[in-house]
């Protein structure tokens, strides 16, 4: 089977120490499409599936990860806006688990030197260690799989 462009990877092998949601759920802004009348961007639609877009950055908690892989983007593609769980931690990031993560390697060549880069892209998200479990049977539920 020759390799597909995007292929599945799994969140701990992505986020071996965790991942935490910095920031907010975001729709991503569609640069080739259209300005709307008061200036601002429609919404990106996924090229595979045509629902909306939406972004999330996450902290790797990762300590052997280099500084420009720290903080990661994460599109999803949901009819709706996912719903990232509670934070239950005394600190501002929210520990967080991708369920559906893909990967894109792609070369990026913004730098002094070009490098190896990734573009993920997920299902959903949910609290750690809840992956497994249906959406609608989450407590987090009322996410992208609506």
């Amino acid at each position: 089977m020759a390799m597909q462009r995007r292929f599945a990877v799994a969140h701990e092998d992505v986020f071996p120490k965790g991942a935490f949601l910095k920031g907010e759920v975001e729709p991503v802004a569609d640069f080739n499409g259209p300005k709307r009348e008061d200036g601002s961007r429609p919404q990106q639609l996924d090229k595979d599936t045509g629902l909306p877009l939406w972004q999330v950055v996450v902290l790797d908690a990762d300590e052997e990860a280099g500084k420009k892989d720290t903080a990661v983007t994460v599109k999803i593609a949901a009819k709706f806006q996912p719903v990232p769980p509670a934070n239950k931690t005394p600190f501002p990031w929210t520990p967080i688990e991708f369920v559906g993560l893909t990967a894109l390697p792609y070369v990026d060549d913004n730098g002094t030197r070009p490098r190896l880069a990734w573009s993920y892209k997920a299902d959903d998200l949910c609290e750690p260690g809840k992956a497994d479990v249906p959406t609608s049977a989450r407590p987090d539920a009322g996410s992208a799989a609506a």
